[in-house]
């Protein structure tokens, strides 16, 4: 009888493996001998495929943004309303793999995903016409504000502990323990109006650089 073949390593397999371990137990969880182990290969072998450990978990970083939905900037939304699609489209991306914000804060360097994204909000900026030096102060301040969202939850930092709210020392905080059980719509409607406030300034700015 045949004996059953392994499957074939490949960069997409490397990277969906490691980003399910960082997904799962955080970046320090993958190293060379982690992955390979669940990869079911030895550890030189995936060396064949990327040449050091940064390298991978710059893919995975990269896969992410690979995630962001773009087709708002092409289908004939206005600024507005596309930048506040694409942050939303983003946000649900970092989101759901947390663990690799600290990755993808650095800035996109040079994965391709990643200066796709800055690319396309960059030239959507300026054809919309922003000037260029402000259209690359909305693509910096837009990934503050979204990365920001997505390092921690501001309702789940709040425990639901009654008593950790004595009222003679926090008097307004009276109703902070039901935070955590209200966490994923606390968050959510922060970043709305955050996102919604962030516009409306923007908003005011373009009506003054904006050509008429």
């Amino acid at each position: 009888m045949a004996r059953p073949r392994k499957p074939l390593l490949s960069t997409d397999r490397i990277v969906e493996t490691a980003r399910a371990l960082v997904d799962a137990e955080g970046l320090a969880a993958v190293s060379t001998r982690r992955l390979a182990a669940e990869l079911g290969v030895s550890g030189p072998s995936l060396y064949n495929h990327f040449r050091t450990m940064d390298q991978i978990l710059e893919a995975v970083a990269d896969s992410v943004s690979a995630q962001v939905d773009l087709s708002m900037f092409r289908d004939g939304r206005d600024w507005r309303t596309a930048l506040h699609d694409w942050a939303v489209s983003y946000r649900a991306a970092l989101r759901d793999h947390p663990n690799i914000v600290p990755i993808l804060a650095r800035g996109p360097g040079r994965r391709p995903a990643g200066l796709r994204v800055a690319d396309v909000v960059f030239g959507a900026m300026v054809e919309a016409g922003w000037p260029a030096a402000q259209a690359t102060s909305i693509g910096a301040l837009m990934r503050y504000f979204i990365m920001g969202s997505a390092i921690g939850s501001f309702a789940g930092g709040f425990v639901d502990d009654e008593s950790a709210y004595d009222p003679d020392d926090y008097p307004h905080l009276g109703q902070a323990h039901l935070l955590a059980e209200q966490q994923q719509k606390v968050d959510e409607r922060a970043f709305e109006v955050g996102l919604r406030a962030l516009l409306d300034g923007l908003e005011q700015q373009y009506e003054r650089v904006a050509p008429r």
